[in-house]
């Protein structure tokens, strides 16, 4: 600009277009044309330069996209939905850390021979990996090309979810600056084997999108000219703040106006009031808006016997119709907690125990916070395990665990009763069983006002009932009247899917508001609460009531839906469920020729990316052809296990060291050949990441990467050979281990291979041909179970006491295949002359020192699995430190004391008679103690406890129903530890598990005031974590044993003295 004026010259600019984050701001001040989404701008320059470009990447500095192109169309888009992990930002940062710039960093990386495995997690995270490789020797070469990578594997693993490269076609391009790095470029050719174009200027290629964008405009009259002049003026502007008012968030929005008189506000989280938008669109209808008001817009009675403060949050937004009829029936006064807002939110943020839980719950404890401020007598949070189950062919209808048991938590974090005198009531419902149902209600009203009559309580419940019944009907109707409506105005629907609890405007940041605000009308997936499921064309286990209703949104879309209805689902960072829920869902739709747009919320509302993904899927709706057909695909599933499939040999991941060598022997004697594979390694870890979605539990990702190696090995022909996995059939995501590896089979082309589970719940899972006969073996493989369990317990006492170097895994080999040989005998009695005689051997080599004794408590598998915990025990015991493990059989026999909690918890009918469920216990345990009196004089033993002892104690700190996980044993677990004089416990937990997030990480405040001596550890393991982290934490609990030791060997030498 300045040589033309000096020039003399006036240029005019005769078309213009803005593209990018900063697109309103720009248009408004240089009164340009016109704007369009970038995914859009980067598909058009793409297309100038190949047209047949099947695949577009765009990685900039701080986010991800991708467009998927068929016959020039666009078919589907993908941005990524975290922060700057994976982008350019991310590589910059660690190329400052290191002392070099950007292109230096990129050049040394073709120089590396062995790229660094620094995983795919965000920056936070992988700079402990990176310190870690820094520590065992790697090049500044390996560790830049292995971010290079890591950048690819984020791309393909997590945004794309990429199985088959063959879904990219064969004309990628890739665009945006972090391709001027050419170490990125070589990882991405190299990891899909494929050659990428690239231009001379990938970072300009959305500029240069909404340049051709600019002349096609021009070159159709729908511009007009702007003299340079103008735009250079225009950088003058001023600003002022105000607080805006219409909504309970208080926006401070700021007013920018340009000498061109354009207004440009900014820090405004909705344009309700305050918009930017050029264009006049008619704003659509929005049922979330009207769901919020139907749902809480209730009379309340001013006066009553008790007072209740009931909080808006989790299952509320579920079920308050019901709970509000029921409890006003009965002449309780109700006290709802205020709509939420950050600054309530922020009020209780400091008592949340788990940084990775979502934000719904972390919202909790604010709400919890705003009632106490309310003076109410308690506040009521129930105990919700099932809901109900409005599908017959579903095969649950779970809660989550954070639905169901988050009361535990601010019942430990929070303590209400403690802090405000206020107790939190959290009785136990099923809304699965009315009969049950109204037990529940019947006993906890009785409880709070007691003398209540019944029938006034029945005819309370009645009436609930049906306020529930009639709240779900009317918002079934308003989705169709606004479906019928559109559909007659040719109007663009958003199904837009969620939890019930995104209703909450502050949760969701008013997405519902974005949305209608393009001029899409918004329904709920109310719309399909009568319709029953397919299960044919969903490969999870439908498990959770919530999930279940949203499978049922996405199949709706998919198959019955008008053309003009598109499907939106919004979901909370830390879901746990939706790590593979979502996956489905984006299954079911491409089958039918449809996209889900995934919108991740949390506690920061980040305006721009929701932005950015609403309007990419309303602009490429526009480049779809009205009258298109799209190919139906069925739905693939693996062939159920037949009898004739007996003759196949079974592959089993490896469990456990002292427990998979028993599982071959165990399944031989009902007939059934088995292998275990080995043990996993870090090749299981990237067939895991490749083949099952990155957030899912770290045992599911070795699940399904021992298996998907053990297949793509070559070694087994997939005419002889089925895979093998046991299933929990609860709230965990454990249940579903089994859709995962189908699915993971599916994608790799192993779809004609059968799935076996072995489980305690019928009907998970197709298997006519797979019976386990359990009656002849039963008492065998339960010793088996103990022997292995008292095995165990030896080692890990003798091995950091041995006196022969190497004796104590040298015995344990011995006596575990000692074992084995007696299991497959079907040898029973075997095991009690092994037993003693194994405590007498390792006994010869134990010098019985007094060593710092460190308990351990778990997830299942992460405890017992030496990879899946990173080798801590084994790691332990090389420091002189003696791991104390629960043993594995408590895990089995908690179901005697769990299934009584169900019963007493009103929460599952009695199926099995008592006398016989008593019969079974005592004869487990005659077996436990008939064994533990062959090894009475082992000095270093920790007895299996009674259960039911267990639980009582546990009660002390969470529910008995808490049953999702481990449950109430990890508690018990600290219970029995501190009686037994262990007070260094460590809790070895997949990162992510919302089970730990209420059984172990979300009561260690009520643990410690029970145990103010118990020192406690979480450890969080998945791909990602760095060891080097985690034995620094370690050291610091070794030292804390090790002082316990030597104070205790002090006082007993005075004792002495």
């Amino acid at each position: 600009y300045e040589q033309t004026r000096e020039a003399g010259i006036e240029m005019n600019v005769l078309g213009s277009c803005v593209t990018g984050y900063g697109e309103d701001l720009i248009k408004k001040a240089f009164h340009l044309d016109s704007g369009m989404v970038e995914t859009i701008a980067h598909y058009m320059s793409a297309c100038h330069f190949n047209k047949n470009v099947s695949f577009i990447l765009d990685i900039g500095g701080q986010d991800m996209k991708a467009a998927f192109i068929e016959n020039g169309v666009i078919k589907r888009v993908e941005i990524n939905e975290a922060c700057s992990s994976g982008c350019g930002s991310f590589l910059e940062t660690f190329a400052n850390s290191l002392n070099y710039s950007v292109p230096d960093f990129s050049k040394i990386a073709l120089k590396s021979k062995h790229p660094c495995d620094l995983g795919t997690r965000c920056t936070v995270f992988m700079n402990s990996k990176v310190k870690q490789s820094q520590r065992e020797g790697a090049s500044v070469e390996d560790i830049s090309a292995g971010l290079g990578y890591s950048i690819v594997k984020n791309c393909l693993n997590k945004v794309l979810k990429l199985k088959d490269v063959k879904e990219l076609g064969n004309h990628i391009m890739v665009q945006g600056g972090t391709f001027r790095n050419i170490s990125v470029i070589r990882a991405l050719e190299i990891e899909l084997g494929k050659e990428i174009m690239v231009t001379d200027y990938p970072e300009l290629m959305g500029a240069y999108g909404a340049a051709l964008y600019a002349r096609e405009r021009f070159e159709t009259g729908q511009t007009r000219p702007v003299k340079l002049a103008a735009m250079s003026e225009s950088k003058e502007y001023s600003e002022r703040r105000t607080v805006c008012k219409g909504c309970e968030n208080n926006c401070t929005v700021t007013h920018f106006r340009f000498d061109n008189d354009n207004v440009f506000y900014s820090g405004n989280k909705c344009e309700k009031i305050f918009n930017n938008s050029g264009e006049k669109v008619k704003k659509g209808v929005n049922l979330h808006t009207e769901k919020y008001d139907l749902l809480f817009n209730r009379p309340v009675p001013e006066e009553g016997k008790i007072t209740l403060g009931i909080p808006r949050v989790l299952g509320m937004y579920e079920n308050y119709p019901f709970w509000h009829s029921l409890l006003t029936g009965c002449g309780i006064r109700i006290v709802l907690s205020d709509k939420s807002t950050m600054a309530m939110y922020e009020t209780g943020i400091s008592t949340v125990m788990a940084d990775n839980i979502c934000f719904p719950a972390k919202l909790v404890h604010g709400h919890i916070y705003n009632l106490a401020a309310k003076k109410v007598d308690r506040i009521f949070m129930p105990y919700v395990v099932f809901e109900n189950k409005e599908d017959d062919r579903t095969n649950n209808s779970y809660n989550c665990p954070i639905i169901t048991g988050y009361s535990d938590v601010i019942k430990s974090a929070v303590n209400p009763k403690y802090k405000f005198g206020i107790p939190v009531d959290a009785p136990t419902f099923t809304f699965a069983n009315k009969k049950l149902m109204r037990k529940s209600c019947v006993e906890y009203i009785k409880t709070l006002i007691p003398g209540t009559d019944t029938k006034i309580i029945d005819r309370a419940f009645r009436n609930a009932l049906i306020a529930q019944q009639s709240y779900e009907e009317q918002l079934n109707k308003r989705s169709n009247q606004i479906l019928d409506r559109a559909v007659s105005e040719n109007r663009l629907v958003i199904l837009l899917a969620g939890r019930p609890y995104h209703v909450d405007p502050l949760i969701q940041h008013k997405i519902s508001d974005l949305v209608s605000d393009f001029g899409a009308d918004v329904i709920t997936e109310d719309v399909v609460r009568h319709l029953q499921a397919d299960p044919d064309e969903v490969q999870s286990v439908m498990q959770w009531a919530y999930t279940n209703r949203i499978f049922k949104s996405a199949l709706w879309t998919a198959n019955y839906a008008p053309q003009n209805v598109h499907y939106v689902q919004i979901t909370s960072f830390g879901c746990g469920p939706d790590a593979f829920i979502l996956d489905e869902v984006n299954d079911i739709l491409r089958r039918k020729g449809k996209n889900a747009t995934i919108i991740k919320v949390d506690d920061i509302n980040n305006i721009g990316s929701t932005r950015l993904r609403i309007r990419s899927l309303i602009e490429s709706l526009k480049f779809r052809k009205e009258d298109e057909v799209f190919e139906k695909n069925i739905a693939v599933h693996t062939p159920p296990f037949e009898k004739e499939d007996r003759r196949r040999t079974l592959l089993a991941p490896w469990f456990g060291d002292f427990y998979s060598p028993f599982v071959p022997a165990a399944l031989e004697l009902m007939g059934y050949k088995i292998e275990n594979l080995p043990p996993s390694d870090i090749k299981t870890v990237e067939y895991g990441l490749k083949y099952s979605n990155n957030e899912i539990c770290y045992p599911a990702t070795l699940v399904v990467g021992d298996l998907m190696k053990a297949l793509e090995s070559g070694k087994y022909d997939r005419n002889e050979v089925a895979l093998g996995i046991t299933q929990t059939g609860g709230q965990c995501r454990a249940t579903n281990y089994v859709a995962l590896i189908k699915k993971a089979m599916i994608a790799a082309g192993f779809e004609d291979i059968p799935v076996v589970t072995v489980s305690f719940t019928s009907g998970l899972n197709e298997q006519p041909g797979f019976k386990m006969k359990w009656e002849k073996y039963i008492r065998a493989i339960f010793c088996a179970i103990v022997y292995a369990d008292c095995i165990s317990q030896f080692y890990y006492s003798t091995a950091p006491r041995e006196t022969e170097t190497g004796g104590a895994k040298r015995l344990k080999k011995k006596y575990l295949d000692l074992g084995v040989q007696a299991l497959k005998n079907n040898d029973a009695n075997r095991f009690f002359h092994l037993v003693e005689q194994a405590a007498d051997v390792f006994l010869s080599i134990n010098n019985l020192k007094e060593i710092p004794r460190i308990g351990v408590v778990r997830e299942i598998y992460v405890k017992y699995n030496d990879f899946g915990h990173k080798h801590v025990v084994n790691w332990l015991v090389e420091q002189g430190i003696e791991a104390v493990l629960p043993p594995l059989t408590q895990f089995f026999i908690s179901t005697f004391a769990s299934q009584e909690a169900r019963i007493k918890g009103n929460v599952k009918e009695r199926t099995i008679p008592k006398f016989a469920m008593n019969l079974v216990e005592k004869l487990a345990y005659n077996a436990i103690r008939k064994m533990e009196s062959k090894i009475s004089h082992y000095p270093f033993y920790f007895p299996i406890s009674n259960v039911h002892e267990g639980i009582k104690d546990a009660s002390l700190i969470i529910s008995s129903n808490a049953q999702f996980g481990e449950g109430w044993r990890i508690p018990a677990e600290f219970s029995e530890f501190a009686h037994n004089g262990i007070n260094n416990v460590i809790s070895l937990q997949p990162f992510g598990c919302i089970a730990n997030h209420i059984i172990s990480k979300g009561i260690e405040k009520r643990t410690k005031e029970l145990f103010p001596n118990m020192n406690l550890l979480f450890l969080d393991f998945d791909s990602g974590m760095s060891e080097a982290n985690i034995y620094n934490r370690l050291h610091f609990m070794i030292r804390n044993a090790q002082v316990e030791v030597s104070s205790v060997n002090k006082h007993e030498l005075v004792d002495a003295i």
